[in-house]
C-alpha cells in the first residue's frame, strides 16, 4: 500500500492540472502562434513564457503519474483497468473483472 500523502499528492495534482489547463493552453498556443520576427509578436510570446512560469509547476500534466485505484501502487499500472498488476491477478482469478479469465493451452 501507498502512503496516504502520496495519494493525497496526486489527487492534489490532478485537481491543479485541471484547474489551470485552459489557462495554459492558451499562453502555449499564444507562444507557438507568435510572430518573432517582429518586436509585436516578440513581445507577445515573451510575455506569455513569462506568465506560463509564474503557474505552479505541479499545474503541469507531465507531473502526473497513473496509479492503482485500490493500493495506490504507482508501478506495474494497467491503464485499461486502472489497477496494477497485482491487484489485476488476484481480481482476475477471483472473477472480479468481467471479461477476464486466466489463459491456458
Amino acid at each position: 500500500m501507498a502512503k496516504e500523502s502520496m495519494k493525497a499528492r496526486e489527487v492534489k495534482r490532478a485537481k491543479l492540472v485541471a484547474r489551470y489547463a485552459e489557462k495554459r493552453a492558451a499562453l502555449k498556443k499564444i507562444i507557438a502562434t507568435a510572430d518573432v520576427n517582429t518586436e509585436e509578436g516578440a513581445m507577445a510570446a515573451y510575455e506569455a513564457a513569462r506568465k506560463l512560469q509564474e503557474i505552479p509547476c505541479n499545474a503541469n500534466p507531465i507531473r502526473l503519474h497513473n496509479r492503482c485505484k485500490i493500493t495506490g501502487r504507482p508501478k506495474g499500472y494497467m491503464r485499461q483497468f486502472g489497477l496494477s498488476r497485482i491487484q489485476f491477478r488476484e481480481m482476475a482469478s477471483n472473477g472480479l473483472i468481467p471479461g477476464v479469465k486466466k489463459a491456458s493451452w
